[in-house]
């Protein structure tokens, strides 16, 4: 099928769920359905969604999550259900669900990717790493995504893999992935996608590193807690680098001020989550002590996102689509007039995705980035950036 019927993208921000899944339903029904992808607002209620889902969707591979903001061909949005249909078509689509992930071990991840493999390699006899992609969603608030990600990516090969922490508005707890007619707490769901269509892969981030360096001197990773910078209370250092006083840390100073880890060259951003009462900071990412982290700069936002979509449609021209992973504290960073341009890029883009606790990007869980899948028009190949 052309343009106009394979990848088929919506968004309904009606207030009742069952209502809301039936706007969505409509609009993306189509032939012989590959693969449904859906991102919604945690404050439906996820049994009706799931059930209403299960219904409209009877014999069609559907996943989704619980987000933190949808974005949709209406732009951001809060309180709404957007997401995406792909035809068999023009795509071969297997998935699976990874539950349990305090107990995740490497030989699960490994298992699990392997089985997936040998169901794509069914359907599409082909399938390799110049034409297929993988995604995940995973849950927020598990504090597993490192070991996760670093697994699959292993596992995956050369197939790379992007993907996105679920999220529930800013209340940072039970955030939930969907799978085969279910919400799922502490669980992940891994997709694999072959399409003759270009595609490309791709991150952005409008922060860079500063010369200006702070040592992590105490650290419980596991529970991604930073209790002292350079020898200090973390929330107090941290606030003193800032050049404020430490109970005026709020979500938006976390959001305009990030620290950045160099990583074989590269800057990766660090976000940090909250100010705890004993002074201890709580971060998106697990930190180890003896890390040494740099304050970092921010860039205009906007125009980083022009020029990371004006690279992408250098290679693989006009997107139908982009499946867009977006950290919260990048729109909470937004003022309102950025935020009214930015719209107009995601929407020209064709960006359906959503509002995350943290990004996914090759084999690193990264934070305050944009993530992508850009889906192009015609067959001429595809990139990865």
């Amino acid at each position: 099928m052309g343009i106009q019927t394979s990848i088929r993208r919506a968004q309904s921000c009606a207030v009742d769920a069952v209502e809301a899944v039936r706007e969505f339903h409509q609009a993306v029904v189509q032939e012989n359905i590959a693969l449904v992808v859906f991102f919604c607002f945690g404050t439906y209620d996820l049994e009706s969604v799931a059930a209403e889902m299960r219904r409209l969707f009877d014999g069609v591979q559907v996943v989704g999550c619980t987000t933190a903001g949808e974005i949709g061909p209406q732009g951001y949005r809060e309180r709404s259900l957007s997401g995406v249909s792909f035809s068999a078509s023009e795509f071969h689509a297997v998935s699976g669900c990874i539950d349990r992930l305090q107990q995740f071990t490497s030989s699960t991840g490994y298992s699990t990717v392997q089985t997936l493999l040998q169901a794509l390699e069914a359907r599409a006899p082909h399938a390799d790493a110049s034409n297929s992609f993988a995604f995940m969603l995973i849950d927020g608030m598990s504090a597993r995504e490192e070991l996760v990600t670093h697994t699959l990516q292993r596992a995956l090969g050369d197939i790379a893999l992007v993907g996105g922490s679920t999220g529930n508005n800013l209340k940072f707890r039970n955030t939930h992935v969907y799978f085969q007619g279910q919400f799922y707490l502490d669980s992940s769901v891994l997709v694999l996608v072959n399409t003759r269509l270009p595609f490309k892969l791709f991150k952005t981030q409008h922060f860079v590193a500063t010369e200006e360096r702070m040592v992590v001197t105490e650290a419980d990773p596991a529970r991604r807690l930073v209790m002292e910078i350079n020898g200090l209370p973390a929330a107090q250092e941290y606030a003193r680098m800032l050049g404020i006083d430490a109970n005026d840390l709020t979500s938006a100073c976390f959001a305009a001020n990030p620290v950045v880890v160099v990583i074989n060259g590269a800057n990766y951003v660090r976000s940090i989550q909250k100010a705890n009462p004993d002074g201890s900071l709580t971060f998106f990412c697990a930190i180890e002590s003896g890390l040494v982290l740099r304050t970092a700069k921010g860039i205009d936002i906007e125009e980083n996102l022009k020029q990371a979509f004006a690279r992408v449609r250098s290679q693989i021209g006009p997107p139908q689509l982009v499946l867009g992973f977006d950290c919260i504290w990048r729109r909470l960073e937004m003022s309102h007039q950025q935020k009214d341009c930015i719209n107009e890029v995601l929407v020209d883009n064709h960006v359906i995705g959503f509002n995350t606790y943290g990004e996914q990007y090759h084999g690193v869980h990264v934070t305050q980035t944009f993530v992508g899948i850009a889906i192009g028009a015609n067959e001429h190949g595809s990139t990865d950036a």
